[in-house]
């Protein structure tokens, strides 16, 4: 059981908001998965700018000076804003992949949550309350963002096993369930160019979809794709830099609920997820069907 919270914002004056109804979400979705909790948030694009967001069970060591050691390394500016385990560095868009393979050997223990133009990724062990507070994602804004409350079922409590998983720039996932082919995915991925940090079945879902972006679907072509080779129990929220989607499996049994006004889309697990967010008690209000993809981009 794990609860999975979403919302795609239609209209910009609620873009300051994203952070405080986002944790709201969250919160709310405590008992579905009290063991980690994540959210990812997208900010929108700095002009000529890429994000990377790491984290580090050291901080204090690995955060000191490493704005200027990166600079150093790749010869451009760049500038850090450390959120407890978490840092979130800008660097020049085309110099985001020299600076990942500058982190790996700068601070190996570095691990990296999300890359691209506008997300940042931020998760941990603990309540959804806890690690709320401790990113202040209730501060934040952004044009969409994804949340997940985790209680594990296949692999350890750890950071790198919570959601959401980002395994290609922009891109990220949450899933509710297992999957039972993703040890054969993994290896069929690994042999295109993937690359794993866990062993965690949603890390498998999550480079899928970014492996058939890569190769030129869009997300609902990718996610239809995914109802034919992904088996298990799934319901998957996915976002990217532009997009927002929602598929659940041909049982669909674990639940689901979706909301949709002229300001925004909202996804739950529970509707009482839904309850505080703006205009619900006239918004469109409806369960998504099984094996039946849902997505907006912008």
């Amino acid at each position: 059981m794990c609860g999975i919270v979403g919302l795609f914002l239609k209209d910009p004056k609620l873009e300051p908001h994203l952070g405080a109804m986002l944790t709201d979400m969250l919160i709310t979705m405590t008992d579905r998965g009290p063991d980690s909790a994540g959210i990812a948030i997208y900010s929108g694009a700095k002009d000529g700018l890429g994000k990377i967001t790491i984290q580090s069970p050291h901080p204090e060591r690995d955060f000191k000076d490493l704005d200027g050691d990166l600079h150093a390394a790749i010869g451009q500016p760049v500038a850090m804003l450390v959120k407890s385990t978490h840092a979130v560095l800008e660097v020049p868009l085309g110099q985001l992949d020299a600076a990942r393979s500058a982190l790996a050997h700068l601070r190996p223990d570095v691990k990296v949550m999300s890359a691209g133009d506008s997300i940042e990724i931020f998760k941990e062990v603990g309540l959804p309350k806890d690690v709320a507070r401790r990113f202040d994602l209730a501060k934040m804004h952004g044009t969409h963002g994804i949340g997940h409350t985790r209680m594990a079922t296949e692999s350890a409590v750890t950071t790198m096993g919570a959601h959401p998983f980002s395994t290609g720039p922009d891109q990220c996932l949450v899933h509710n369930g297992s999957l039972s082919n993703h040890n054969g995915l993994r290896r069929e991925l690994i042999r295109k160019g993937m690359t794993f940090e866990t062993q965690n079945d949603t890390e498998v879902a999550a480079a899928y979809v970014s492996q058939k972006l890569k190769e030129g679907e869009d997300l609902g072509t990718a996610l239809e794709s995914g109802l034919d080779d992904l088996d298990g129990f799934f319901t998957f929220v996915v976002g990217t830099k532009n997009g927002f989607g929602v598929v659940r499996d041909p049982i669909a049994c674990k639940p689901a609920v979706m909301a949709e006004t002229d300001d925004y889309v909202a996804f739950g697990s529970e509707y009482r997820a839904l309850v505080n967010l703006p205009g619900i008690e006239t918004a469109r209000v409806w369960e998504p069907e099984p094996a039946t993809v849902y997505f907006w981009e912008r």
